[in-house]
């Protein structure tokens, strides 16, 4: 995966980009300055060859009788080859159905028909480049032209020449260029690569500097800021960055703010009406004693009134609760205890021993360093809800997983829970009938139970049964010897203390 995305950088990119780009312009100048080269190279030996052939053709030609006889262009086309600047002209000379070149039984295969048919049609100088077993040859038809009267003007006289040089030399020039240009393109390739990887650093830099940044402020740290540099597109994204992350700690200050004193004033409220709820508590004990000798509405009112203080007393001790967890002072107090023991007190200290089901390992064969007090809260909450908003049978399982977890399955036998009110089952206060205005319990139980198993390193999920119901799982890590499992304490230094 890591080889992948090296491959898939931005640094890998750019350096490809500019290779190709390099290559690309080196190839395309080298094209064009070979044509040019070549072009320039041939054209002056063409010119060169085409003006001495013309002017050898001018001097001797009068010198010969016309019309000529066989022996007569032998003669020409002999005297023409040896005036040529090099020693390798070979000449053809041709009137009508005569021809004699300047070797003796030389074929001139280089000469083409079309070219013979250009020369007499347009009696003008032609030439062509030919190639035969790889080499490279001129070919040059020149038509002789003679002067007639005045009112005739120039007419042709039939009598053709045509001449063949070899182009080694300038062959020899071409490859040379070739060669010269193929030695340039390496070394202007890795010049590119060069300044690809010193581009590429340039451009990088700011954004690895972007990215450290980024992770920084992923980790809390929001007083992150980037040295702006320059005033290029990358120093405007640096600074768009500094003022998005100076809002964003703005915002997130305030919010902190917000959270901290609806927290100071969950907790003070709650804190402030526990004393007159104690009360209040004593006074409808005191009621429900006498409830029996007073008249049926009266005694009504003082259950109903005792019902609602129960309720308003379990409602504010949860907020405490939620409070304490809200501040991160919720105390994890761990002892080895029997699981299997701890949910059977837990079910008999309330009465359920008859309603749920209990499907429990044998005493002492799962053990763990928990709190028990979160444990008791965390199957009572879960059982609870499970009698109040699902339907019997209820039940309970307790099993060990992998011997390094303990899994507690609460499961009943009502409807279900709708799939649009599943994922909101643990949030606080949330109710699956918006039309009810009260519930049976604080809205606050299953939001508890998640903290408190989060607060032991463990999970809940609710589901709902193949076979019908709902189904509350709770996965807790079970430590030994006082240590998590990678060895340390709760809160990650070896000892027992508080966890966020």
């Amino acid at each position: 995966m890591r080889t992948r995305k090296l491959l898939g950088g931005l640094r890998v990119r750019l350096v490809v980009a500019f290779a190709v780009v390099a290559a690309a312009a080196t190839l395309t100048t080298g094209a064009l300055t070979f044509r040019e080269a070549r072009t320039g190279v041939l054209q002056q030996s063409q010119d060169a060859v085409i003006e001495d052939f013309r002017q050898r053709i001018d001097d001797l030609v009068p010198n010969y009788p016309f019309p000529p006889a066989r022996s007569d262009l032998a003669s020409l086309a002999a005297d023409v080859a040896r005036g040529g600047r090099a020693d390798n002209w070979r000449v053809l000379a041709e009137y009508r159905e005569l021809s004699a070149t300047s070797t003796p039984g030389d074929t001139f295969e280089e000469l083409s028909p079309a070219m013979r048919e250009a020369v007499g049609a347009r009696a003008a100088t032609v030439f062509q480049r030919v190639s035969r077993d790889g080499r490279s040859a001129l070919v040059v038809g020149m038509p002789v032209i003679y002067a007639g009267p005045q009112s005739a003007g120039r007419h042709p006289s039939g009598l053709e020449l045509y001449l063949t040089v070899p182009q080694q030399e300038e062959q020899g020039y071409v490859d040379a260029l070739v060669s010269a240009i193929e030695r340039a393109t390496v070394p202007a390739l890795g010049l590119a690569v060069v300044l690809a990887l010193l581009a590429a650093r340039g451009v990088l830099r700011p954004v690895r500097e972007l990215r450290r940044a980024t992770r920084s402020i992923a980790r809390g740290r929001l007083d992150t800021r980037l040295v702006v540099r320059g005033s290029d597109e990358l120093a405007d994204l640096s600074h768009s960055f500094n003022e998005t992350a100076a809002a964003l700690e703005e915002s997130v200050a305030e919010l902190r703010r917000m959270e901290a004193g609806a927290r100071r004033f969950a907790a003070d409220v709650s804190h402030e009406l526990r004393t007159p709820l104690a009360a209040m508590s004593a006074v409808t004990d005191v009621l429900d004693e006498d409830a029996a000798g007073l008249d049926d509405d009266t005694a009504m009112a003082v259950r109903l009134i005792s019902e609602e203080t129960t309720k308003l007393a379990t409602l504010v001790n949860d907020l405490m609760e939620i409070s304490r967890f809200d501040a991160g002072a919720a105390d994890l107090h761990l002892d080895d205890i029997d699981l299997a023991e701890s949910v059977r007190r837990t079910l008999a200290a309330r009465g359920w021993q008859r309603t749920v089901a209990a499907e429990l390992p044998a005493p002492g064969a799962l053990r763990g360093r928990v709190d028990p007090r979160r444990l008791d809260v965390i199957v009572a909450n879960l059982v609870g809800n499970a009698l109040r908003h699902g339907g019997p049978p209820v039940r309970v399982r307790l099993r060990g997983a992998a011997g390094r977890e303990a899994v507690i399955e609460v499961r009943d036998g009502g409807a279900g829970i709708a799939g649009t009110v599943l994922p909101h089952v643990f949030d606080r206060f949330y109710k699956s009938d918006t039309a009810r205005s009260r519930s049976e319990g604080s809205g606050l139980g299953l939001a508890i139970t998640t903290e408190n198993v989060r607060l032991h390193g463990g999970t809940v999920r609710a589901a709902n049964h193949p076979d019908g119901g709902a189904v509350f799982t709770v996965v807790l890590p079970l430590r030994q010897d006082g240590t998590d499992q990678d060895g340390t304490g709760p809160d990650g230094t070896g000892q027992e203390g508080k966890r966020p």
